[in-house]
């Protein structure tokens, strides 16, 4: 993802971008409302996910949420995650009826904060065709089925979330950290080699060529 992060700590914000870079995630740091603005304004830069401080030096991080969506009706949606130390009920309230998706208060958890992420990053994909065909393999997101040849086949769940990321985006290259982000909750604990052990079972029922592994990289699905 390609996250825009509006924090003036600078403490926390290195704090915030080491850990999302560590899981493959690129971030843009603004200390400044007007700088957020730009970034969001020029294509270059317009992020997928912007997370959010509303106590910002130049401007209340609530105009700056209100300047976003007024920005959004012409373009883009991009969701918002509010990280904020205003705690209330009345100013979470506000935050969500101003327009963010999310709202988190400080202090968090990381592990919580990548977590709303994922969440955020899932509901802003645009739908797709049910059926994905790939070679001789077709995944049905609507019925949960896979099929090779024609020939229905099972996976489990997590080896069926694995091979769906991986033919949503055909041609992208997974790391392990990345593929253990989405198939796997954030607090649970996950076994040195249990991803492993799934993608041995995909593609004893795909065909051994169907996942290709990139030494010391990761794994993708050729188109």
């Amino acid at each position: 993802m390609n996250i825009l992060l509006v924090e003036d700590d600078d403490l926390l914000a290195r704090g915030i971008q080491n850990a999302l870079a560590d899981v493959h995630n690129s971030v843009i740091l603004a200390t400044r409302g007007r700088q957020a603005i730009q970034l969001i304004r020029d294509p270059a830069t317009c992020p997928d996910i912007i997370i959010l401080d509303l106590g910002l030096p130049d401007m209340d991080g609530m105009d700056l949420l209100r300047q976003i969506k007024t920005h959004q009706k012409t373009s883009t949606k991009i969701p918002v995650l509010v990280l904020t130390a205003r705690d209330r009920v009345e100013d979470k309230v506000l935050g969500l009826d101003e327009g963010a998706d999310d709202y988190l208060t400080k202090p968090f958890e990381v592990e919580e904060l990548m977590a709303r992420l994922r969440v955020l990053e899932r509901r802003s994909k645009p739908v797709l065709d049910e059926n994905i065909a790939i070679g001789n393999i077709t995944l049905n997101t609507a019925s949960y089925t896979i099929s090779k040849n024609g020939e229905n086949f099972s996976l489990s769940r997590r080896e069926f979330s694995i091979l769906l990321t991986l033919m949503e985006n055909p041609g992208r290259v997974f790391s392990r950290e990345q593929l253990i982000d989405r198939v796997y909750e954030w607090d649970e604990e996950v076994c040195s080699n249990s991803l492993d052990v799934h993608i041995h079972n995909i593609r004893k029922k795909t065909g051994s060529d169907f996942i290709r592994s990139i030494r010391g990289v990761g794994w993708l699905v050729v188109k």
